[in-house]
């Protein structure tokens, strides 16, 4: 028994001296102590000691000289490490497989350095970036600040980011907290609340522009704090204004609206105003039908106010001024705030939009014929006038066109010697005129033959981009064309001494008419009249056309290019003329008919393209480069020159924005000109 209870005493007594060496090595401790040491040497000392492996840059040269009498634990060694690499210009950046890096500082920032937050903001001397957002002040005001307490010249920077209002701040873990304390404590929102002043006699809009004036001062330019300055907008509905800000301005304010807000000494007053994209004329019809109902509501309102009675007498006159485009009212002041904000919200710059449509027509036809006719003097014969002229129309204009010959007359002594006459011709050039393509004939004793041979190939390429801007929902049209003659009637006298022909003349060509109409956001309703038509020929009566139309309303937005309509025909045809039965033997028959076959297609598209113009740049921009478009053929023409007469210039515009009453050339001239005097007085 106490063999055993020995046992359990030593075996209790190394249980605890192992524990007490684990215990000893897991709360290891470093001294601090370098003198004069190589820094390379140093890191690799604190490498060993702390098990990590760290690469150093190349860069990294320098002694240290570090003095200390405390021993320090594992986080407190290494936070010792971070300080003195901080004090001589260098960094730590440690990666996710645990390697670390000793660069310089200065290149830290841009390095994989951990993004940090307010859970894990890091310490100490270690390189991090935290993002910061802020609530109530601008990040643009703020920056520039928190930049004169960081170490920008080292690893520190600090960015803002304007559209989420966020700063971000890379440096030592210790600054970093520092900046975001600072930032936390400037990040404060100023007094929310607001005074709201109902006017009973002044326009809202009016009395917020002339506070707006008196804060700024003649240069526009003011050193007042923007908290310090009280905000107002102008409640157009309730005639009201709405004052925010600092309490002692939005006071100051609320004072001198008050002030303001008084009864005008007369019953009414009259105002000019000066239109700026609006017609005065068109105006005045608008605000004659509105002012009865705006004045209504206000005498209520002011009857109402008044315990039910209202005496006031109406002289409510509105007139336009066509000569300066502008409006003269006389009314009460109530009434007046009212028209001007009708006025300010339909005076306003429209929106324009350029339609540019594109027309594509290609059409493509073959044609062949073959015929042959055939006749003799005993009787008999094959003819056709499928491919031109007919056999017989042929031979009566050979035999009119034969010569005679000539006689002679002898009357005793005198003899008479007729020379031969030649025969008319007329009727052969008119028959020959008939003949396309290939026509052989043959004639021998009692027969002939002739032979006709036609084949045909056209096409046609048409592109034409006709482009026209105008006012939202204003109606616009476009051609490019002729002004052709049609006869329309006739008449004549009894006896026919007095005859007159009415004419009426069309318009052929390429016509455009477009209503646009702007949706809200991009979209634009376009009702579209689109034409295309040309003269197609003559007939016995008159004249024909060729006209291609369509008319539609649609909806694109602003950019997009749709398809409008489109034509797409194909025809095929084909024409025998024989002789029965005869004409059907094989090979043999093509002797006794005339065969005629043709083909057309035709592909017609129509293509529109708007454009919305909000704005003068955007103007500028399309003019622009349409002009450039025409100056650059223009520029090729010119270096391509004109043939048989090379010292003949070609005319070009000049360049985009250039005055095009100043001729660069004569200005050159006259400025050598003016320089020569100059030079010979010297």
């Amino acid at each position: 028994m106490r063999i055993s209870g020995t046992r359990r005493k030593l075996s209790a007594l190394c249980a605890g001296l192992l524990l007490a060496v684990s215990a000893n090595i897991s709360a290891a401790e470093y001294s601090a102590s370098f003198k004069g040491t190589d820094i390379n040497e140093f890191i690799n000392i604190v490498g060993k000691n702390l098990n990590k492996t760290i690469i150093i840059e190349p860069s990294v040269r320098g002694k240290i000289n570090v003095r200390s009498y405390d021993l320090l634990n594992d986080e407190q060694y290494y936070q010792f490490f971070l300080n003195v690499l901080d004090v001589y210009g260098f960094a730590v950046v440690e990666m996710d497989n645990g390697v670390m890096k000793v660069i310089k500082a200065k290149d830290a920032k841009v390095s994989a350095i951990p993004v940090v937050d307010g859970a894990n903001p890091g310490k100490g001397d270690e390189m991090v970036t935290r993002v910061v957002p802020v609530r109530n002040v601008s990040v643009r005001e703020l920056a520039p600040l928190l930049r004169q307490l960081n170490d920008n010249a080292g690893g520190g920077n600090v960015v803002h980011y304007d559209p989420s209002n966020v700063i971000m701040i890379t440096g030592r873990a210790a600054v970093v907290n520092r900046l975001v304390e600072i930032v936390r404590r400037v990040d404060k929102a100023g007094d929310e609340e607001v005074d709201i002043v109902r006017l009973k006699f002044a326009s809202a809009a009016e009395m917020v522009r002339i506070l707006e004036s008196i804060q700024k001062p003649g240069d526009g330019k003011t050193n007042m704090p923007n908290m310090l300055k009280p905000r107002m907008v102008a409640d157009e509905r309730t005639n009201s204004i709405i004052i925010s800000g600092e309490p002692q301005a939005r006071k100051r304010a609320v004072h001198l609206v008050k002030q303001l807000d008084s009864e005008l000494e007369t019953s009414g007053n009259t105002r000019v105003f000066y239109l700026k994209y609006a017609k005065a004329k068109e105006m005045v019809d608008v605000l004659n039908g509105v002012s009865k109902s705006i004045e209504g509501e206000v005498k209520s309102a002011n009857g109402a106010a008044a315990g039910g009675s209202n005496n006031k007498q109406s002289n409510l006159n509105i007139e336009a001024h066509e000569g300066t485009n502008a409006i003269v009212i006389t009314a009460q002041p109530d009434v007046m705030g009212s028209l001007e904000a009708v006025i300010r919200q339909l005076d306003i710059r429209r929106a324009q939009v350029l339609v540019e449509a594109i027309i594509v027509e290609v059409a493509e036809g073959d044609g062949i014929g073959l015929s042959v006719q055939w006749a003799t003097l005993a009787g008999g014969g094959t003819q056709f006038n499928t491919n031109g002229a007919s056999l017989s129309e042929i031979a009566a204009g050979a035999y009119q066109a034969r010569p005679e010959k000539g006689s002679t007359i002898i009357d005793g002594d005198k003899t008479t010697v007729n020379p031969e006459t030649k025969g008319d011709v007329t009727s052969l050039a008119s028959v020959l005129s008939k003949v396309s393509g290939m026509a052989v004939g043959y004639a021998s004793n009692d027969w002939g033959v002739v032979l006709q041979a036609l084949a045909s190939s056209k096409g046609s390429n048409i592109l034409a981009t006709p482009s026209i801007t105008t006012l939202d929902n204003q109606e616009a049209s476009f051609i490019v064309g002729d002004e052709v003659p049609v006869k329309t009637g006739s008449a004549a006298s009894g006896n026919n001494d007095n005859p007159f022909t009415t004419i009426e003349r069309k318009k052929v060509g390429i016509q455009l008419k477009v209503t646009p109409q702007i949706n809200e956001g991009d979209a634009v309703q376009l009702v579209i009249e689109q034409e295309v038509s040309n003269v197609n020929g003559n007939t016995g009566v008159d004249i024909t056309f060729a006209t291609r139309a369509v008319k539609t309303t649609v909806l694109a937005d602003s950019g997009d290019t749709i398809v409008i309509g489109g034509l797409i025909d194909e025809k095929v045809d084909e024409s025998v003329e024989k002789v029965p039965l005869l004409g059907d033997i094989p090979y043999l028959g093509n002797l006794f008919k005339s065969t005629s076959s043709s083909t057309s297609k035709r592909n017609l598209m129509i293509f529109i393209r708007p454009t919305i113009i909000r704005d003068s740049n955007k103007m500028a921009s399309l003019s622009s480069r349409k002009y450039s478009l025409m100056r650059a053929v223009q520029l090729q023409q010119q270096a391509q020159g004109v043939n048989l007469m090379p010292n003949t210039d070609v005319p070009v515009l000049p360049e985009w924005g250039q005055s095009p009453e100043i001729n660069p050339e004569v200005f050159d001239f006259t400025k050598k000109k003016r320089r020569a005097p100059e030079a010979s007085s010297n």
